[in-house]
């Protein structure tokens, strides 16, 4: 396993790379303050992707079947899903959420700070202090840099985590939704609910291609469920279907308390339960 790589970045940002973790952190405040919060989050960083890595086969077990975990951000991925569990999910719907968390954490417990964030891979912890406020910008598809929205999180909020899944993120979905953003309490959570909701935005079309998740990778948590890989030209009609069944999962997290907002996104049609979006930066 190769060595973690630490980098200062412009705008006092932290770029933090191992494996496939790569982060992205921020912390505003007292300058002393911002220093302890940054070598707490490099102090942490190197003990999290060897300790995931030796829980990954209970990781990839579907929470139905109970798995157990013993590393501080492999229990946040548990705590995360387990309120999903009777759907078919694994621990690995909320890593990059719990990651964030587990650096932010550290990062708070280490000095107080007027506001922060860690971003790992577009799924990101926030703190906010009183007073305060941090704008986040949302893109319905993140190979590009183009934004097509953006929100405003302060203390009174209740937002601690922004995460966001969908066809052209990084782990593969089972619907076709280009991006659902969902706001929670944590970003593991988030990260969770996103990935369910994301699934939730399916319409089965001839323009709507897939793959077996274990031919395209035979680690995959998912097996041989069917992933999407490739999306055509969709009604409107078809569009509105999917999204209507997306939102009405959205809806119903948002009524049972686990997340505080979503925004759901295909084919240039945005649908949102919780919010309101800002215009883009």
């Amino acid at each position: 396993m190769d060595a973690p790589i630490v980098q200062r970045l412009t705008g006092d940002r932290l770029h933090l790379s191992h494996g496939p973790i790569d982060v992205v952190l921020r912390a505003w405040g007292a300058p002393e303050a911002v220093q302890a919060a940054a070598a707490a989050a490099v102090a942490l960083f190197p003990t999290i992707l060897p300790g995931l890595v030796a829980e990954l086969p209970a990781l990839r077990r579907p929470m139905a079947e109970a798995p157990q975990v013993a590393h501080p951000v492999a229990r946040r991925m548990l705590a995360a899903c387990a309120p999903f569990a009777p759907s078919f999910i694994t621990p690995m719907a909320a890593v990059a959420g719990a990651v964030a968390d587990a650096l932010l954490a550290a990062m708070r417990a280490a000095a107080p700070l007027a506001q922060a964030y860690v971003n790992d891979g577009g799924d990101i912890a926030i703190h906010v202090a009183p007073g305060e406020s941090l704008a986040i910008g949302l893109a319905a598809d993140p190979r590009h840099l183009a934004l097509d929205g953006a929100l405003r999180v302060t203390a009174g909020s209740g937002i601690g985590g922004v995460a966001t899944s969908g066809r052209h993120g990084r782990s593969f979905s089972l619907g076709i939704a280009d991006a659902v953003t969902v706001l929670a309490r944590d970003a593991a959570t988030a990260d969770a609910a996103a990935t369910l909701i994301a699934n939730e935005v399916d319409f089965d079309s001839p323009a709507v291609r897939r793959m077996p998740a274990s031919d395209l990778d035979p680690d995959s948590d998912l097996g041989d469920r069917l992933v999407t890989v490739d999306v055509g030209t969709l009604s409107d009609g078809e569009i509105a279907r999917a999204l209507d069944a997306g939102l009405a999962r959205a809806e119903a997290f948002r009524a049972a308390g686990h997340v505080l907002g979503a925004a759901l996104r295909l084919g240039g049609v945005v649908r949102a339960t919780g919010l309101a979006l800002l215009p883009a930066p």
